[in-house]
């Protein structure tokens, strides 16, 4: 098997980014590079996925964006949860429990 294919995981862009961002802040490239490692490089977000993520959930009020300066004055958008995002994430870790105990039903080991 080779990558996993982006319309099987779309649904859960939001989890892995916003478990990313439960201890700290960080910026988008940042966190695609922590989601390519996580996942053993089997997954690559790209770019307009995360971005469009980033706004979708900043205007559900998962996440908020605000900008700092990094040495050499060049300003970075970071993301940070939120108490709603905090949620979401609980939500969408209960969601993918069920959503996996439903597939296994479906999944031969015996091929």
């Amino acid at each position: 098997m080779s990558n996993i294919s982006s319309d099987v995981i779309r649904g859960y862009n939001d989890t892995m980014i916003l478990f990313l961002l439960w201890e700290q802040p960080s910026y988008g490239y940042e966190i695609s590079k922590q989601i390519k490692s996580l996942s053993e490089e089997k997954y690559i977000i790209k770019e307009t996925t995360l971005y469009s993520a980033f706004t979708r959930m900043e205007k559900n009020g998962y996440i908020e964006s605000f900008s700092s300066d990094e040495n050499g004055g060049k300003r970075r958008t970071y993301y940070r949860i939120t108490d709603e995002g905090r949620q979401y994430y609980r939500d969408k870790c209960a969601e993918w429990q069920l959503t996996k105990d439903v597939i296994e039903n479906f999944i031969r080991n015996d091929i």
